[in-house]
C-alpha cells in the first residue's frame, strides 16, 4: 500500500475502526470468558458480546491495541509507515510524523507492533537446508556493567545472535553453475555461547529432524547433530563466509546496517524486538502491498500481554 491509496481507504478514524472489525471478523473471535466463537455485534457499543454467557468485549479487546490510547488512526497510520519501507523508522520519527506531544505511548505501541511481528513468524518453522551462524550486535551496554561504569555512559557492548537462514541448492542446468537461494529466516538474542542454548533456539525454529545444518565448527554447535539428520560444518574462512553461509552472513550484514541508520541506541533486552521487525519484513520481502493488511492481521492474533 502506498501513501495515496492509504490516504484514500483510510481518511478518519471510522475508516480505520471498520476496516480493523473486517478483518478481526475473518479471524474469528473468541470469547475471553467462555472460550465461545459465536457473538453479537453491538454497533452502538463498538463491542462484541458472546451468544453463550452474554459477555462483552471491545474492538480492542485480546489484541496488541488493548489498553492502548492512541486512536485507531495513530495505529494505521504507525502500521503503515513501518510496512511501507525496508529500513523501518524510529519511534522519535514515528511520533513526530504523527504529530504527537508524548513519546511513551509511540514507543510502546511501536514496541508491541514488533512483538506481534516475532509472535507471527514463530508459528512457522524452517525446513530442508539451513544455514547457521552468529552475529555480534552492537547494543548501549548496561549500568550495571563494571566496564560501563569505568567508560562511562553512552559505552558500547556486544549481543550474541544466531541467524538461520532456510536455503537450496539450485545448479542451472546451461552452466552448471551452482547457487544457493534463500527463503525464510529466523534470528534470536543468545543469552551465552552455552551449546545447550544454541540446541533449544534450533529446536523451536526447524519443522522436524529431518534438516541438513550447515555451520562453521564453532564449539557450541558440537551436540547439533542430535537433532538433525545431517550436520555438515566447516572451518570459518572467507569462502565458507561467501559460499556456505552466504545467506547468513547476507542477513547479519543487512541487519547491523539497518539498526545503525536508523536507531540511535539498542539496549540488549529489546534487541530481539527490533530483529523481530527486520525479520519479519525480509521474510516477506515480496508481499509489495499486502505487507500492511499482513501486520494489521499480526496486530489482531498476537497476545498483547
Amino acid at each position: 500500500m502506498n501513501i495515496f491509496s492509504f490516504g484514500v481507504h483510510f481518511t478518519d478514524e471510522e475508516s480505520c475502526r471498520l476496516h480493523f472489525k473486517e478483518q478481526r471478523d475473518k479471524e474469528g473471535v473468541v470469547c475471553h470468558r467462555c472460550g465461545s466463537i459465536d457473538h453479537y455485534w453491538l454497533k452502538n457499543k463498538w463491542s462484541y458480546q458472546c451468544k453463550s454467557c452474554k459477555a462483552r468485549m471491545s474492538l480492542r479487546s485480546g489484541t496488541i491495541m488493548e489498553s492502548s490510547k492512541l486512536s485507531f488512526m495513530s495505529w494505521y497510520k504507525t502500521i503503515f509507515l513501518l510496512s511501507t519501507t525496508k529500513k523501518g523508522f524510529s519511534s522519535k520519527e514515528i511520533q513526530r510524523q504523527l504529530g504527537l506531544k508524548r513519546y511513551e505511548p509511540v514507543w510502546a505501541m511501536v514496541h508491541k507492533l514488533r512483538k506481534a511481528m516475532g509472535q507471527r513468524d514463530d508459528r512457522y518453522t524452517l525446513e530442508g537446508m539451513i544455514e547457521m551462524d552468529e552475529g555480534y550486535f552492537t547494543i548501549e551496554a548496561s549500568q550495571n556493567d563494571h566496564q560501563t561504569q569505568k567508560a562511562g555512559r553512552g559505552s558500547k557492548t556486544k549481543s550474541n545472535v544466531m541467524v538461520l537462514a532456510e536455503s537450496t541448492v539450485l545448479e542451472d542446468i546451461k552452466t552448471g553453475k551452482v547457487e544457493r537461494h534463500c527463503r525464510y529466516f529466523k534470528a534470536k538474542v543468545l543469552d551465552n555461547h552455552e551449546a545447550g542454548q544454541t540446541s533449544n533456539m534450533l529446536k523451536s525454529a526447524i519443522a522436524d529432524e529431518h534438516i541438513i545444518i550447515f555451520s562453521d565448527q564453532s564449539t557450541s554447535y558440537v551436540d547439533i547433530a542430535d537433532y538433525v539428520e545431517l550436520h555438515i560444518t566447516e572451518k570459518s574462512s572467507e569462502k565458507t563466509t561467501k559460499e556456505t553461509l552466504k545467506w547468513v552472513h547476507i542477513a547479519i550484514s543487512n541487519a547491523k546496517r539497518n539498526f545503525v541508520g536508523t536507531y540511535h541506541k539498542i539496549k540488549k533486552k529489546y534487541l530481539q524486538l527490533y530483529l523481530n521487525e527486520f525479520v519479519y519484513k525480509l521474510n516477506r520481502r515480496y508481499f509489495g502491498d499486502k505487507l500492511f493488511d499482513r501486520l494489521v492481521i499480526a496486530s489482531i492474533t498476537a497476545s498483547g500481554h
